[in-house]
This record gives C-alpha cells, structure tokens and sequence, in this order.
C-alpha cells in the first residue's frame, strides 16, 4: 500500500538532511509564487479597508457581508445550541490546555552582575492578537482554543478571530460557539488572505493587530510571510505531517490507524512510516486495506497515502531517529521498546507522541499540548504555539553609579574600536575619566 524508500545499510551518521531531502516525499508547499497572487489582495484590504474585504469575500466565497464583524448574538446564540457533548469536550480541552499554558509562563529573571548592577528580562504581552481559523475541508474549533487559550493565558489584552464565512455569512456555528465559550467578543466573518490583511493592516470594524496565529492554507501562508514585520506570526502552516518510528513491538492496527487519521485532513498529508522491521511494514499494509476501506474520507487518504508518504526500511532506531531528525515532521509518534527514552534523544519535530497509547489524535484535542505546529521541516527552526508566542522578552537595565564607574573602561576600548566616540561621551559625561 505505502511506496517504500530502503535506507538499510545507512548508518544514523549518513543519514543528513543534505542526502535525505530528495529521497523523502513531502507536498511542495511555493509560498513565493503565492505571495504574488496575494500581494495585490492585500494592498488592496491596506488602502481600502472593509470594502475591499467584502469584495473579496464575495468573489472567493460567494458571500455578500454587510459587515465583518460577526454580531454578539450569533456568538450567544451559537453557543447556547451547541451540542451538549461537544461543549463538554471544549471545556475538558479548555481545562487542560490553561493548566499547560499556565506552567508555560516564565516570571522575570533577574540577573547581579555585581554590586548595583543588575538585568531583568520581563516578559510582556503584546497588546492585540489576531487568531485565524480556517474553514476549507473541515471547520475547526479545536484550533480557537488551541490559538486563543496561550494568548489568554499571556495575558494579551485584545483578541480577535477570523474565521470564512459559510453561505449564511457566518463562520462555523462550532467555531463561533468555541470563541463563545472563552469569552471573545470579536469576531470576522472573513478568510483567507483578506482576512490576513485585515488583521494586519487594520480596517474600520477591525483594529490592527500586533501579532497573528494560526493554520491555514497557501495564500493565508502567503499573506502571513507578506505581512512579516509589519506583525509577528507564529509558523507558515503548509499540510499536515507524521513520521512513525516503529520496530517490531508496534501494534499495526496502532499505525496503520494514525496515518489514515492524519490523512483524512487533506490530500497533500504527508504520512511517513520509518520502521526497522520490514514484516512490521507488510503487517501495516495489510492493516491498511479495511481501514481505509472503512474511512469516510476514503478519497483524501488515498490520495495522500500514494502521493507523498511512504515506508522507509533503516535498519537501527539510531538511523531511524536521524530520518526523522533530517524530515523534521510536525507530529512524530515513537512506537518501539523503550519509547520514551528514544523521545528524549529527538532534536527536530514538532510534537512527539511517546508510545502506543499517545496517537496524534490526542494531541488534536486533549492531551493539553498545542496541534499549531510547524510544518514543512520548519520543527528545525521553529516550535509550536505556546504561550510565548504571544509575549517579549524586555531587558530592564539597573546600574548605579559606581557600577557604570567599573566598565567605563570597557566603553571606552569598545566605543574607540568601533569610532563610535559618541558613546563613549556618553558615559563620561557622567564618569569623568580620572587623570593620573
């Protein structure tokens, strides 16, 4: 069923990103030819504001908004007819989620460089947050919380969600009943690179924003990228990832069922099987034809299963660790006798899931750890959502006057190094050098 790439005969040490890169599949993700078709889009919202949303809104989701901004009583509404059962599993993630969050947030660390001199980072919340929720193949209401429960958590003061509009001019009922539930009040019905822009650039119903979250697709990837400087954002989201490094304990029924859970999210899901047991591979296959043939989202997983996935044959969990390490996956489940201390020994990925017990499913929803993830071999460079995401660190600088006094002379040296005497006058206007 799954294509099979054989590194056996690899050791971890030849197994580098460099030679591993053309070997393994992943979906393209050109952000820099997206970023043309949404650079007009996005001057555009720039110079004219709510109109230019609308329009695009009409053109790209064939809805004509007489506003942006979601009225209070849909949110009220949305929220009072949502389903029992699903309000309880919103709330359970709600729960932990803020239990994981709170242990996130770091208090000032103040450092004595010596007497009367000392430097403490603060940590400050930026001052509006701007949370984007897709709405293509699936709606999400997991990813407000996922987005909106660090920014609560960090203290940011303002938060408005985008989310595209369905035929009734509203986001998902279930996205507005999530918002809802945590208490935010702004909302847009808008998606897309318009809804980037919006946030970014500010509009008459919507107050720009310092910084914006969340997953979405090329364009909103695109916009993202465009926008950077002008705010911050968390990861450029391109489709969703798993590497399973499994041996011979795992369970196939286990494997074969998180990677048609992490396909059935879109036909360009990249699933990696890196295993050091190729009777584990057959077994898998085998587990794969009822389960997909019982999948309702029979066709996505297929076609992400024959495009860019397969089965890679090493021959140690050393080298299968350095597959992993070289694809940098956004989610990465370890499956293999002693799982837990293999997890330990991972340097690129964006969240690992330890054992048979811990699918990538859990991370969606419950487990309290953040699903807006790093993609693309990203998890190199960059972490997930978190707290953190939503604040800065400050440096507050203490110095009284004999501690200033003890480095003058080290200013001096290094501001006559750099014909910067500026800065030297600067602190001799206030310790006059001594004459011998």
């Amino acid at each position: 069923m799954l294509s099979r790439i054989d590194l056996r005969g690899s050791s971890a040490a030849q197994l580098s990103r460099e030679k591993l890169a053309p070997v393994l599949p992943r979906a393209g993700l050109d952000v820099e030819a997206a970023i043309e078709k949404v650079r007009p889009i996005c001057d555009d919202v720039r110079h004219r504001g709510t109109a230019a949303v609308r329009e695009y809104t009409l053109r790209f989701d064939g809805v004509d908004l007489p506003s942006t901004r979601v009225p209070a009583a849909a949110l009220a509404g949305a929220l009072e007819t949502l389903d029992p059962g699903l309000r309880a599993a919103l709330e359970e993630t709600v729960r932990r989620l803020r239990l994981v969050c709170r242990a996130q947030l770091p208090g000032d660390v103040v450092t004595s460089l010596g007497p009367g001199a000392t430097v403490t980072e603060r940590y400050v919340a930026v001052s509006r947050a701007g949370v984007y929720v897709p709405g293509g193949l699936v709606t999400y209401p997991s990813s407000v919380l996922m987005n909106v429960v660090p920014a609560q958590v960090a203290g940011v003061p303002q938060i408005a969600v985008a989310s595209p509009p369905q035929e009734n001019g509203l986001p998902s009922p279930a996205v507005l009943a999530a918002c809802a539930l945590l208490g935010i009040e702004e909302v847009h019905a808008a998606g897309g690179a318009q809804a980037i822009a919006m946030l970014g650039y500010g509009t008459a119903e919507c107050a720009p924003v310092d910084t914006i979250t969340g997953p979405g697709n090329i364009y909103v990837a695109a916009a993202k990228r465009l926008l950077l400087g002008t705010i911050s954002t968390d990861a450029e989201a391109g489709p969703t990832e798993i590497a399973i490094i499994a041996d011979e304990t795992a369970d196939p029924e286990f494997v074969a069922a998180d990677l048609i859970a992490q396909a059935e999210h879109d036909p360009l899901a990249a699933c990696l099987l890196i295993t050091t047991d190729p009777g584990l591979a057959d077994r898998v296959d085998k587990a794969l034809v009822p389960q997909i043939a019982a999948a309702r989202h029979r066709e996505r997983v297929e076609a992400a299963l024959a495009g860019q996935s397969a089965c890679v044959l090493v021959d140690d969990t050393g080298a299968a660790l350095a597959t992993s390490d070289a694809w940098a996956p956004e989610h990465l489940e370890i499956q293999t006798q002693d799982a837990s201390s293999l997890a330990r020994r991972v340097r690129n990925a964006g969240a690992i899931f330890v054992g048979p017990y811990a699918p990538v499913s859990l991370g969606d929803y419950l487990a309290g750890s953040n699903h807006v993830l790093p993609t693309g071999g990203t998890a190199r460079h960059t972490a997930g959502l978190s707290v953190l995401t939503f604040l800065r660190a400050i440096h507050l600088v203490e110095y009284e006057r004999d501690a200033l006094a003890e480095v003058a002379p080290h200013i001096d040296a290094l501001g006559g190094a750099e014909d910067l005497a500026a800065h030297v006058a600067a602190v001799r206007v206030r310790i006059p050098r001594t004459e011998p």
